[in-house]
């Protein structure tokens, strides 16, 4: 499996994440399926294939953040140009065209998340920004339509 890019925020998060699957979430279905046991016959019983398949769910789940755990690279720890645009980055761009300013931080895919202004750096925004510098434009294709963007300010 490739490498997974996390700030150490986003791979403590991964972390609780699992260990609540393991804990939390492994010990309801667990019950779930205890329960639907005393339903009695399991060939018809709905709820046991419910639980069953929330179990199977779940065990998936701890399994690919297993994966993406043991190939984890923490931003953070990543030596970068303080002066271009890099994994861990807050960024700060213009819309050449409307004046409208957005900030966001630049993440890895697996911690990106457009509410709380993470993109990733594969995104067609992100990977056109890798590298730049601040005052340097840079056109963007995505399915929205194309777009030129200046780097207003960069923060490492």
């Amino acid at each position: 499996m490739a490498e997974t890019y996390l700030t150490k925020e986003g791979y403590e998060a991964l972390l609780k994440k699992v260990e609540r699957l393991q804990t939390v979430s492994r010990a309801e279905i667990s019950e779930k399926i205890k329960a639907a046991r005393e339903f009695g016959d399991l060939s018809e019983n709905a709820e046991y294939d419910a639980a069953k398949e929330e179990q199977a769910n779940v065990e998936n789940e701890i399994k690919e953040l297993n994966e993406i755990i043991a190939n984890v690279v923490i931003i953070d720890d990543m030596k970068q140009d303080a002066k271009a645009v890099g994994l861990g980055s807050t960024v700060k761009i213009q819309n050449e065209a409307t004046g409208e300013k957005y900030e966001f931080r630049v993440v890895g895919f697996a911690e990106a998340d457009c509410l709380e202004n993470k993109i990733a750096n594969d995104s067609p925004l992100g990977a056109a920004l890798m590298g730049k510098r601040k005052g340097m434009s840079v056109n963007v294709v995505s399915p929205d339509g194309a777009a030129s963007y200046r780097v207003v300010n960069i923060i490492q």
